[in-house]
């Protein structure tokens, strides 16, 4: 059995470890009143506003798309038939208070006297929101994701 001389072994040369890309700070954007955001009732699409008792808006603030929000009637456990809120903010749009306004906007617009939000917990800012739009908690023990129920306020005329 003959041994061969091993090649000598080769260093790669030494490099800087990579460093994380720069995070940008999202400056403080002032907080919108409600009225400066509408809601543009638009075409809903199959999941996304389209059927009965849907409706689908898009957000804007100061005539610029900030996001959108849906409505759909559901039907799911542990509620069975329900209409659901869904809203989507654009990134730029997130933390200046447009989902808020939204989810009230949404809300009054809609044909429902009782409309969910199915939030996850980790989702505190759209929580928040929701709760400042008038939702409350309504999660049956037990169940990991959030339910929040807006229900609208009566106008009792009778004097």
């Amino acid at each position: 059995m003959t041994h061969h001389a091993s090649a000598p072994k080769r260093t790669r040369p030494a490099r800087e470890t990579p460093k994380p890309r720069p995070v940008k700070l999202r400056t403080a954007e002032a907080k919108v009143s409600a009225s400066e955001v509408d809601l543009i009732s638009i075409a809903g699409t199959p999941g996304k506003g389209k059927g009965p008792g849907g409706g689908k808006w898009r957000i804007e603030v100061n005539g610029v798309r900030a996001g959108e929000v849906y409505i759909n009637v559901i039907d799911e456990p542990p509620i069975g038939r329900h209409a659901s809120l869904q809203i989507y903010l654009n990134i730029k749009s997130q933390g200046r208070g447009i989902g808020r306004v939204g989810y009230a906007k949404a809300c009054q617009l809609s044909v429902h006297e009782t409309v969910y939000a199915h939030i996850r917990r980790s989702n505190v800012a759209s929580r928040r929101a929701a709760e400042a739009a008038g939702f409350v908690d309504a999660t049956p023990s037990g169940f990991i994701q959030l339910i929040l129920r807006w229900v609208r306020p009566r106008t009792d005329l009778s004097i």
